[in-house]
């Protein structure tokens, strides 16, 4: 349900009440003016509960489902505030809104004006609008009760989907007072509950989608189906930057079930009335490829290159404490180690895909997408037409991990849709096409350098960064990348905040894009720069000689480190570091703070013979701030762990010629069932700020598992991924 937002407060609530009849409630962005006034200004609606004259709840949910939980998390929320029974609340995607607005999820600088899902953003940054929706909600019907039932206000409570007047114990069904309601003024500053009045935040609550998923009900954006709609491939070229020079579309026209072939921006589509029909024309096409500049690029000139680039005295400084030059000069030992990270692809385990239907005066989209607003913007710029004639719906997402922060795979449905006749079209990606044309995490060149004092502690840290860049793909973000190069994506866990007590620290970074284009990735540069960081903070400890827990607790004794230091603590006491191990198993440690949350995890760890790496158990503990829902936060650890595991041991994305050379999961190895480890989250319940759940499990675990690895063999990893050659006897 929408209200428009240059309406007079009359007119809004009158709308409320006629609309199905039932109250309605938005939430607003902070700063923005209250509920009550949301209508009559220029603040925008984020989100919506409806509550029909049944008294069934219905939360519209701004967010993107992608199995991270995110509607279970927030409906929880809404549910708690407006103190009704979870099971009760309904649950719906919002569509595409400009009162979805989501006002912050960026992890390195706060962005609002658009409706997305990523950074780990839902219940951080949208979670405190949706309470005070609840809240303001849970208000009304309460004044709207006690004027029913003639009772004075402070004597009328919420309890259970009723306004109950406690002194009589008369109640009132929210379905009987919803339009009463909808009358009422909403508060500016709606009352949130305390957590100690808590009754379903915290809880352990189970998914409201499992069931549905397990019957196959969801729809993922594979499932759209629309009448009249055709399936395309886009046949693109393997080089990245090239384009279609010609091509003969007569052999695939003969295919059975090939409609048309048609030539769009990112290549040359064959539309069919199946996806199989679609892909044997394709395969038949005849095209010659402009592949342009990058047909000379390959992976091993890029390190070559980074590693001179890191030789030299230009670079974008990040972060400077102390005096750095003088600190490695008086050093009494000195500590150098280059490291390299490669580019990674998403692998969702739903391909890209997207359905588009061109009206020549609108459009309307399916997809399953983290990037409502964003599609529209572009999808605007790329019809000429006005985003409000742009409708996006967003289905399921079968996996997202950032990949679907990017639009282009809802450009081809739009623009293939339009070539075709102004017919709805789902584009569906091959696996192949999905590995072979990603935005890719970013590969970079790292540099270390640290004096350490007569003690051994650290008294100077030198850090340069370089490789490629996201924000000269991402456009939409364009505007933050530093005129003298340096990308804030790129040092973050690197620089935004660092936890060691360390007298003299620099960091910088060298920006060099190859050309392979780049984009965010499940926790950004977080995932590289954990894996960095603290592996070399552990080779510190060891040419100090001294424990490497031990070690990181004594640089954490600062009060900014200290919830780090307490999860670092946590994790080693639950996995009984310093504790026996059987024969040949070895514990590494590691720590890391991301979108505001503070996650440290223990590796147990074996290397056999032929240099193949088991993990058997990992331990992590979790400080999220305060808790919303136990099992999704253990979920999320979970898959955060399994994904940065198969990182290390299996991710690196290569380029020869100007091609990946990577093409499904063959030679893209993802880590299978019997590879998971056994794995124990402990969540500290801290003080502070909201933090995120979705990412913060992927930094640590590359570290631990390499640093474990050197307790077992000696032999450091500074190259990823982990590769057996390294590590035979």
């Amino acid at each position: 349900m929408r209200a428009t937002v240059n309406q007079d407060r009359r007119t809004f609530l009158k709308a409320s009440a006629a609309a199905g009849g039932g109250l309605v409630i938005g939430f607003y962005l902070p700063g923005a003016s209250g509920i009550a006034e949301a209508a009559a200004g220029p603040a925008k609606l984020n989100a919506f509960v409806k509550i029909g004259t049944d008294g069934k709840v219905t939360f519209m949910c701004s967010q993107s489902e992608m199995g991270q939980g995110c509607h279970n998390a927030l409906a929880m929320m809404i549910a708690e505030e407006l103190e009704v029974d979870f099971k009760s609340v309904r649950i719906e995607q919002g569509g595409i809104d400009p009162a979805f607005a989501n006002p912050r999820y960026v992890g390195f600088r706060a962005v609002g004006g658009a409706q997305g899902t990523g950074g780990s953003s839902s219940v951080r940054n949208v979670g405190v609008n949706v309470r005070r929706a609840g809240a303001a909600a849970r208000f009304m019907l309460i004044t709207a009760g006690a004027e029913r039932m003639k009772e004075l206000r402070s004597e009328c409570v919420a309890e259970n989907g009723y306004v109950v007047h406690k002194p009589s114990g008369r109640k009132v069904s929210y379905g009987a007072l919803a339009n009463d309601a909808a009358r009422q003024v909403a508060p500016d500053d709606p009352v949130l509950k305390q957590p100690s009045e808590f009754k379903i935040l915290g809880k352990r609550t189970p998914r409201h989608d499992t069931l549905l998923k397990v019957a196959g009900k969801p729809i993922y954006g594979l499932d759209v189906k629309r009448p009249g709609m055709l399936i395309a491939t886009v046949a693109k070229c393997p080089v990245f930057g090239g384009k279609v020079r010609s091509f003969n579309a007569g052999r695939a026209l003969k295919v059975k079930g090939v409609k048309k072939v048609v030539q769009i921006g990112s290549g040359v589509a064959v539309v069919a009335d199946s996806f199989w029909a679609a892909k044997k024309g394709r395969d038949a096409l005849e095209i010659t490829w402009d592949e342009g500049p990058m047909a000379k690029v390959s992976s091993p000139g890029m390190y070559q290159k980074w590693a001179e680039l890191a030789k030299g005295p230009t670079a974008a400084e990040r972060l400077k404490v102390g005096d750095v030059p003088a600190a490695l000069a008086g050093g009494a030992k000195r500590v150098e180690a280059a490291y390299e990270v490669p580019f990674l692809a998403h692998v969702c385990m739903e391909p890209m895909n997207a359905t588009a239907h061109f009206k020549g005066d609108s459009v309307e989209i399916w997809a399953p997408t983290q990037a409502q607003s964003w599609n529209q913007h572009w999808v605007s710029q790329l019809t000429g037409l006005p985003p409000k004639a742009i409708t996006v719906h967003t289905t399921y997402l079968g996996g997202g991990f950032g990949r679907r922060l990017e639009s282009d795979y809802v450009l081809d449905a739009v623009e293939t849709s339009r070539a075709a006749g102004n017919v709805p079209v789902k584009v569906v990606w091959t696996r192949e096409d999905d590995i072979q044309h990603d935005f890719y995490r970013p590969a970079s060149y790292n540099v270390f350098e640290a004096a350490l004092g007569p003690d051994g502690m650290p008294t100077a840290w030198r850090h340069r960064i370089v490789g490629a860049s996201i924000l000269q793909y991402f456009k939409t973000f364009a505007h933050f990348l530093r005129k003298d190069g340096l990308d804030p994506t790129s040092v973050q866990g690197a620089a935004d905040y660092f936890p060691y007590d360390i007298a003299n620290v620099y960091v910088d970074y060298v920006n060099n894009n190859p050309g392979v284009p780049s984009g965010f990735w499940r926790s950004v540069a977080n995932s590289q720069n954990g894996f960095l960081m603290e592996s070399f903070i552990d080779e510190l400890a060891h040419a100090a000689g001294k424990d490497p827990y031990q070690y990181r607790r004594q640089l954490m004794a600062k009060p900014h480190a200290a919830r780090l230091r307490a999860v670092l603590d946590l994790a080693a006491q639950k996995a009984g570091w310093g504790k026996p191990l059987p024969s040949g198993v070895h514990r590494g440690i590691a720590a890391h703070f991301s979108y505001n949350s503070y996650c440290a995890q223990v590796a147990e760890v074996s290397v056999a013979k032929d240099g193949k790496v088991k993990a058997h158990r990992v331990v992590a503990a979790i400080d999220p701030g305060w808790i919303v829902n136990p099992n999704t936060i253990e979920a999320q650890i979970e898959g955060g762990i399994f994904y940065g595991l198969t990182a290390a041991l299996y991710g690196e994305i290569t380029i020869r010629n100007g091609r990946v050379e990577q093409s499904n999961f063959n030679d893209y190895k993802i880590a299978r069932m019997d590879e998971m480890p056994k794995v124990e989250v402990h969540i500290l319940q801290g003080k502070g700020e909201q933090g995120g759940i979705g990412e913060p499990g992927v930094p640590p675990i590359a570290p631990a598992v390499c640093n474990a690895i050197f307790a077992a063999t000696g032999k450091r990893i500074r190259k990823l991924p982990i590769k057996p050659e390294m590590l035979r006897a």
